[in-house]
C-alpha cells in the first residue's frame, strides 16, 4: 500500500504579523513548509498532498523544488479534522497508511514520521499518534492511557489539576492513521466545541471507542515537535536547525572556530578538514572542497568550491571556485563567475559571467564581466573590462600570460592576444596582437617651478 501524507498548510498564521502564510518564512535557507516535506519524503512518503488556504501560490512556490506534490485548497478553515474531510471529498477515499503532519513543523526528523507508519503497520492500528514529554506541559492536550494502551486524549484546558500535574505524556499532533478506516470515520468528528471547529484529535477518541487498535510513539527529542506560529519561534527553531547542521558537519570532520555563528543550509556539503569561520553563510546547492578555508564575513550561495581554497570574505552567488583558488577579501563573485584551478580574485573585486584562468590573477580594485581570460594573466589595480553599452552587453577576450596595468579600461568587444602587454592608465577600444605592447595616454607634460610659483601667489592673495 502507498503511503500517503497530508501537509497541513491552510493556517495564516496570524501571529507572525505577515502579508504572507507563516509556512512560506524561511528557517535557514528553505521555506518552513519545505523542512517539512522533505522530512515526509525521506520517510517513504510516496504521495504528498499540501492543504492550502489564502495565498495558495505562495506555497507552492515554496515547494517548487519538489516533483508531484497535490495540493488541495481548504476554502473554509474549520479545524485539522475539516482539513482531512476536504482532502478526502476532493481526491476520495485513502489506501495503505496516512501520515498527517501540521507544515509549520520544520525540526521533525524522518526517522520520527518512519517510526510512526512502522508502528501502524506492524500492529494494523486504525491510528498511531506522536507524543513527547516537553519541559513545560502547559497547553498541550494530554495523552491517558489504561493498562499501557492509549485510552484517550484531554486538552490541558479541560485536565484536572491532578491529570495537569501528574500526565505529563502530550499529544504532537502528528498522526499515522489506516487509510481505509480514515476514509470510512472521519465524518464522525463533531464540531460541539467553543471553536466550532473539527479536530482531528477526537479520531483517537472515536477508535477508542470503536475498540480499534490505537498506539503512540514517544519521540525522545521533544524540540522535533515544535511548531512555528511567531517571528520568536521561528528564530529558536532556526537556532535548532543551526546545531543540528554543524553538529553534523563537525562530526564529519569540518572545523568551526564558533558554530553558532555559521550558518549551513540543507543542500549543503562540505569537505573534511575544512576550517568555516564566523559570520559565515552556505545557502541553496554549495558545495565545498577539502582543505578550504571559508570566511569569515562570507556567504556562499550555488556555489561550487574545490578542494584548498580560501574564500575571506566573500559573496558569491551561482559561482565555480577550482581548486587552490583564492577569493577575497571583500570580493564579489555574481553568477557565471568561474574561477579555474589557483586563480585569484583579491580585495574589492567584482565578477560576472566570467573565466578567469589556471593561476591568472585579479587582485584588487577591478570588475571583470562578460570576460574569457587565459592562463597566467595578472589584472593591475583598478581596471574594467566595459562590457555593457546601456542596451547590450559585450564580450572581452584575454589570451594567457597577458599583463594589464593599472587602472585599464577595457572597452568591450575587444581582444588581447597571448602575451601582450598593456600599458597602466589605458583606454583600449581595438584589438591587440599577440606580444605586442598596447599604450593609450596622453603625453605627460611637465612645468618647472609651477608649484612654487602658485604657492606663492596664493600666499599673497591671502
Amino acid at each position: 500500500m502507498p503511503l500517503t501524507a497530508i501537509v497541513l498548510a491552510a493556517g495564516e498564521g496570524t501571529r507572525m504579523k505577515s502579508r504572507h502564510p507563516k509556512v512560506v518564512h524561511n528557517l535557514l535557507d528553505k521555506p518552513i513548509v519545505w523542512w517539512t516535506v522533505r522530512a515526509a519524503q525521506a520517510a517513504g512518503v510516496e504521495r504528498t498532498i499540501v492543504v492550502v488556504g489564502n495565498h495558495a501560490d505562495e506555497i507552492k512556490a515554496a515547494l517548487s523544488d519538489f516533483d508531484g506534490i497535490e495540493y488541495v485548497e481548504q476554502t473554509d478553515r474549520l479545524g485539522t479534522g475539516h482539513a482531512v474531510r476536504v482532502v478526502r471529498d476532493a481526491l476520495g477515499g485513502f489506501n495503505g497508511p496516512v501520515v498527517v503532519i501540521n507544515g509549520d513543523a520544520p525540526l521533525m526528523r524522518s526517522e520520527t514520521i518512519k517510526a510512526l507508519v512502522d508502528e501502524t503497520r506492524a500492529h494494523h492500528n486504525a491510528c498511531t499518534l506522536l507524543t513527547m514529554t516537553p519541559p513545560d506541559p502547559t497547553g498541550y492536550g494530554r495523552v491517558i492511557f489504561s493498562d499501557g494502551h492509549v485510552a484517550g486524549i484531554v486538552e490541558h484546558k479541560d485536565a484536572t489539576p491532578e491529570q495537569r500535574k501528574h500526565e505529563r505524556e502530550c499529544n504532537v499532533g502528528v498522526y499515522c492513521f489506516c487509510g481505509g478506516r480514515l476514509t470510512a470515520n472521519i465524518d464522525l468528528i463533531a464540531n460541539d466545541n467553543t471553536q466550532g471547529e473539527y479536530y482531528l484529535t477526537d479520531m483517537v477518541g472515536i477508535y477508542v471507542g470503536q475498540g480499534e487498535p490505537v498506539s503512540a510513539v514517544h519521540v525522545d527529542d521533544y524540540h522535533e515537535a515544535l511548531g512555528v506560529n511567531s517571528r520568536s519561534q521561528l528564530a529558536d527553531a532556526t537556532r535548532i536547525m543551526q546545531e543540528r547542521i554543524n553538529e553534523h558537519l563537525m562530526a564529519e570532520g569540518v572545523t568551526m572556530l564558533d558554530p553558532t555563528t555559521v550558518w549551513v543550509g540543507a543542500d549543503v556539503t562540505v569537505g573534511q578538514d575544512t576550517e568555516i569561520l564566523p559570520m559565515t553563510m552556505l545557502y541553496g546547492a554549495t558545495h565545498i572542497g577539502s582543505d578550504c578555508v571559508i570566511g569569515p564575513n562570507t556567504r556562499l550561495t550555488d556555489t561550487t568550491i574545490g578542494d584548498g581554497c580560501v574564500v575571506d570574505e566573500t559573496v558569491a552567488l551561482s559561482a565555480v571556485v577550482e581548486d587552490g583558488a583564492t577569493c577575497g577579501p571583500r570580493a564579489y563573485l555574481r553568477p557565471g563567475a568561474h574561477l579555474m584551478p589557483h586563480a585569484k580574485a583579491g580585495t574589492h573585486v567584482e565578477i560576472k559571467n566570467s573565466t578567469i584562468g589556471a593561476g591568472s590573477k585579479v587582485p584588487h580594485l577591478s570588475y571583470i564581466g562578460d570576460t574569457t581570460m587565459g592562463e597566467g594573466v595578472n589584472v593591475g589595480a583598478g581596471s574594467i573590462t566595459c562590457n555593457y553599452d546601456g542596451y547590450h552587453k559585450f564580450p572581452t577576450t584575454i589570451g594567457d600570460h597577458v599583463f594589464i596595468g593599472s587602472d585599464t579600461m577595457m572597452v568591450a568587444p575587444v581582444t588581447i592576444g597571448d602575451g601582450a602587454l598593456v600599458g597602466a592608465s589605458s583606454c583600449i577600444t581595438q584589438d591587440v596582437p599577440a606580444d605586442a605592447l598596447a599604450l593609450e595616454r596622453s603625453e605627460q607634460r611637465i612645468v618647472e617651478g609651477y608649484a612654487a610659483t602658485r604657492r606663492a601667489k596664493l600666499e599673497k592673495e591671502d
